[in-house]
């Protein structure tokens, strides 16, 4: 999720001070985000009951990994630029941040439309990068005090003026919009704020080249810093991999279509509450998931569950095929 550098301009004679162990960190919040992603695409083929998308649990897991990488792209920022902003190799490396988080958004707007991501990670990272840049040259001290400061702008800057789609980088109102990944810079900017100052605390004397010393030994730490090392390649690559996997499977009829199913029996439970006899509630919600299906509203309400809009038009289709059922076999 971040595609910050893991060196900094500091080093000893001539050569550059890897820290293996940034690395390491990075490879460790991206496996904890492919398991949140592949959890969540489980879930979303109904594969397994897990609640991603509404469980509390869950979703500080995401905040935690999400913070995580925010962090991370902090201490970067403040190791590579720490002894003078290299405005070549940040602004590059900007470059490439938002054409990536430009084709993420492109990508979700064709497979999701509505729920398409509009300010999610890589946009925060890269806004938040730019923010924080000039606290690279600060004390450690005033970085942190600016988190602290982000971190209370909801609890006094939230506001109804903050509300709509133009404020929604801010985070501090109601964006109006249901999407699968929403990073906005309140809170998150006070996470890399954070992290510019952990990275000029690393760069006191001596600390740096003692944490340079560390090297990964077995064949699993390789690999995670290896992937930390390329951490924006693995963003980019593992969701598409993840979902293309499973939804390939789905469509060899090898996954149990249980989200379906779950809906077919719910909505005929609640028919059949409502006083109509069971046969023909069973057919109504057969008539209403098919239409859904048809229309190509299924994936995207089950992307979506809270989008007023794709439940109006369920409800909708509900109703016609309501009336189809009491045309073709009126009460007696």
């Amino acid at each position: 999720m971040t595609a910050s550098p893991a060196t900094s301009s500091t080093s000893t004679g001539s050569s550059m001070l890897r820290l293996h162990g940034l690395d390491l960190a990075r490879g460790l919040a991206l496996l904890a985000m492919v398991s949140y992603h592949l959890s969540w695409d489980l879930s979303w083929f109904g594969i397994v009951d897990w609640p991603v998308n509404g469980n509390d649990g869950w979703q500080a897991y995401a905040r935690l990994i999400a913070g995580t990488f925010l962090f991370l792209a902090g201490v970067s920022l403040s190791l590579a630029h720490g002894s003078g902003i290299r405005w070549r190799a940040f602004l590059r490396r900007k470059a490439v941040i938002l054409m990536a988080a430009a084709a993420v958004s492109a990508g979700t707007w064709y497979a999701l439309e509505a729920s398409m991501v509009r300010f999610g990670i890589l946009h925060c990272i890269a806004a938040a990068s730019l923010l924080a840049l000039p606290f690279v040259r600060l004390p450690a001290v005033v970085s942190a005090a600016a988190a602290l400061l982000v971190f209370s702008l909801p609890f006094w800057a939230a506001g109804p003026a903050f509300d709509g789609p133009l404020w929604l980088w801010t985070g501090l109102g109601d964006p109006g919009f249901s999407s699968v990944d929403w990073v906005p810079l309140v809170p998150w900017a006070g996470a890399t704020l954070l992290g510019v100052a952990a990275g000029h605390i690393l760069q006191r004397p001596g600390l740096r080249e003692q944490a340079a010393r560390w090297q990964p030994h077995s064949a699993f730490s390789r690999l995670l810093c290896r992937g930390g090392r390329h951490s924006l390649a693995v963003y980019l690559i593992h969701q598409p991999v993840l979902f293309g996997s499973l939804w390939l499977v789905a469509a060899s009829g090898a996954i149990e279509d249980r989200t379906s199913r779950d809906f077919q029996e719910n909505c005929t439970l609640t028919c059949t509450a409502g006083g109509v006899e069971q046969p023909a509630c069973a057919r109504i919600c057969s008539c209403t998931l098919s239409t859904m299906k048809a229309e190509g509203l299924w994936d995207k309400l089950l992307a979506s569950p809270e989008d007023t809009g794709l439940l109006s038009r369920m409800n909708t289709s509900h109703a016609d095929c309501v009336q189809q059922e009491f045309e073709a076999n009126p009460p007696q």
